[in-house]
């Protein structure tokens, strides 16, 4: 997926997002049950997850192809790190891709 496309996908997500939370917003207002509203809060936090890791993705994607020197190296490190903490759940996905740990400092 090119970039522009990409830009799109994500803007879109978020806007969708958006109109989840003002709709958490009118349920609280409305004082829904507190479970409706908790399920709503869990869905969201899920598609935000889920945006987050799609912009870290790309951002490592774009790393990957930039030409290495060690600021880059290092960059690309500390977006790993990041992805790995946003997807705990996730990091047997990884493994299953061939990405099996986070690279050492210094080595990429």
């Amino acid at each position: 997926m090119d970039r522009t496309a990409s830009e799109a996908e994500i803007s879109l997500r978020l806007r969708r997002l958006e109109g989840q939370i003002r709709g958490i917003q009118r349920m609280i207002e409305e004082q829904r049950e507190c479970e409706a509203i908790v399920t709503q809060l869990m869905a969201v936090r899920a598609a935000l997850d889920g945006v987050s890791l799609q912009i870290v993705s790309r951002h490592i994607e774009e790393c990957l192809q930039a030409p290495v020197d060690e600021a880059k190296r290092d960059q690309l490190n500390r977006t790993i790190a990041l992805f790995l903490k946003l997807s705990p759940g996730r990091v047997a996905e990884l493994r299953d891709s061939g990405a099996e740990e986070e690279p050492e400092k210094g080595k990429a």
